[in-house]
């Protein structure tokens, strides 16, 4: 056993976050970690960590037989445990070199960073790892998968014995998920132990030896992995049985209400990123866009939503009125809204309250003469605040505070209050848990029988095939398959996304 926690219980002003938890881990194990946003699991990885320090905490942990009094991430880290952490660490301004070595860059006689050295171990080290990343490149200039596959290497080159990982698949493409499974599998059999936490229970079930199920606050069982099925797991997960994962409701698709035709879009530095590009997404209809990293999906649903790209050529029209040349704020206006993939970057204000941010892209609804009523914005708040089942205080409570689930409901309520005629939803559910999930789905459900259009990207194909009417497939920016919900088998889709040959529906 190399780490061992006894009655864990942390409490914060009028929480208990922790309740009696027990856990412990084995030399050369994957130990999976499940649990719904804010069971407790993030409060459990900062205790092991060192960030809620020794003597915040009631019971007690051991480190290879050892009592843990950690002061700070610092002692963890000298007690050989790395953690990649759900929220990435990077600097943006340095390269990829730069941040895995940072804070132990390797130095010459006189105390002089030896940069030749770091850019030639950082290549080693990326090349050990398969990640196919250009040590030199601008960490500000990658995707969110690329950043995570950075943090992960950063995380393994230190001599780390204890490897923890929050979510560590939530951004990444399909191949770059077996790359990491596959490198998970040679750290443990050189004997390093890992705490694998993740909501995809497909990776849970392929990399890990037991499972602990955590639910508010309290460890509710530990198993070994080979005698659990995925329905156990999910029901000790939520308190009930779930027995439809994608409760996708047939729908009757009406008229088009966007229109895309011929889309060429160059980016910044005037390389063509996406080519002919044509659809229509139907009235009470979601539209799925998958494809691999890279592929254009996050590109298209930017420029559609004016905040991307330079437009070559093609036109786009909400309700057959023209949005070429308008700006977001425009766009919103005339009835198109987007739930961005990156939620902490540019869906919300973190240090400012719920109501704050739910409001935010509505504050003409409530403004008269410059000035917002904030009765009527408090109002609309609460209203939102309950149909989504916002798990906080109220309000008042600070977003950034808020589990990644509940995060995720403020931002769709920021957007559905603009009363949008089509919603782009961009990896919606990417790291929250299932029961969280299956309240966006049922939100999806509630906009498409109100007569709403949805446009749903995602990396998951389960998902893409639940709740998609139709599937449109990207490969390097180009469409590389249509296929209608009958048609679609996750082989076909990924055929469609590597570019080869794909029945093309309608």
């Amino acid at each position: 056993m190399i780490l061992s926690a006894q009655h864990l219980t942390k409490k914060f002003p009028g929480v208990i976050a922790l309740k009696d938890v027990s856990f412990d881990l084995k030399a050369g194990e994957i130990h999976a970690l499940c649990g719904e946003n804010g069971a407790g699991k993030s409060t459990l990885i900062k205790l092991l960590s060192g960030i809620h320090p020794y003597g915040s905490y009631e019971g007690r942990f051991e480190v290879n037989g050892q009592e843990a009094q950690f002061r700070g991430i610092s002692d963890a880290a000298e007690a050989g445990i790395a953690v990649i952490y759900q929220e990435l660490a990077l600097v943006n301004e340095m390269t990829v070199a730069e941040n895995i070595f940072l804070g132990c860059e390797p130095r010459r006689l006189g105390g002089f960073v030896d940069w030749p050295k770091i850019y030639r171990e950082a290549k080693v080290l990326l090349d050990r790892f398969k990640v196919d990343l250009d040590p030199a490149a601008r960490v500000g200039s990658l995707g969110v998968g690329q950043k995570q596959l950075v943090e992960i290497v950063k995380a393994l080159s230190k001599d780390s014995k204890i490897l923890i990982l929050d979510e560590p698949t939530a951004a990444l493409a399909e191949h770059e998920v077996l790359i990491l499974l596959d490198i998970l599998k040679d750290l443990k059999a050189r004997g390093m132990a890992c705490v694998y936490i993740s909501h995809k229970l497909d990776e849970v079930f392929a990399i890990s030896d037991r499972i602990t199920v955590i639910r508010d606050g309290s460890s509710i069982i530990t198993q070994e992995a080979k005698t659990m099925t995925k329905a156990e797991v999910i029901q000790h997960m939520v308190g009930r049985e779930i027995t439809d994962l994608f409760p996708r409701r047939a729908s009757q698709p009406g008229s088009p209400v966007l229109t895309v035709q011929g889309l060429n879009v160059a980016d910044e530095q005037g390389g063509s990123r996406l080519h002919d590009i044509s659809f229509e997404l139907r009235a009470g209809e979601v539209l799925g866009i998958g494809g691999l990293m890279g592929a254009g999906r996050t590109e298209l649903l930017m420029h559609l939503f004016g905040a991307w790209g330079k437009r070559l050529s093609g036109h786009v029209a909400l309700g057959g009125r023209s949005l070429d040349g308008l700006n977001p704020s425009q766009i919103l206006k005339a009835g198109l809204a987007l739930v961005s993939e990156d939620r902490k970057r540019y869906g919300l204000v973190l240090e400012q309250e719920i109501g704050f941010n739910m409001s935010l892209s509505s504050l003409d609804q409530f403004s008269r003469l410059g000035f917002v009523n904030r009765n009527q914005e408090t109002v609309r708040n609460q209203e939102y605040f309950k149909s989504l089942r916002v798990k906080a205080t109220g309000l008042e409570a600070i977003v950034g505070r808020l589990s990644g689930g509940n995060q995720q409901k403020v931002v769709l309520g920021k957007a559905l209050m603009t009363g949008p005629e089509v919603v782009m939803l961009d990896e919606p559910t990417r790291g929250i848990d299932v029961g969280a999930k299956l309240e966006i789905y049922e939100l999806i459900n509630k906009l498409t029988a109100e007569g709403k259009a949805v446009l749903l990207v995602s990396s998951e194909l389960p998902e893409l095939i639940g709740m998609s009417d139709r599937i449109l497939m990207l490969n390097e920016g180009r469409i590389g398959g249509f296929f209608t919900r009958a048609e679609a088998t996750q082989e076909r889709l990924m055929e469609a996304a590597m570019g080869q040959q794909a029945t093309v529906g309608v």
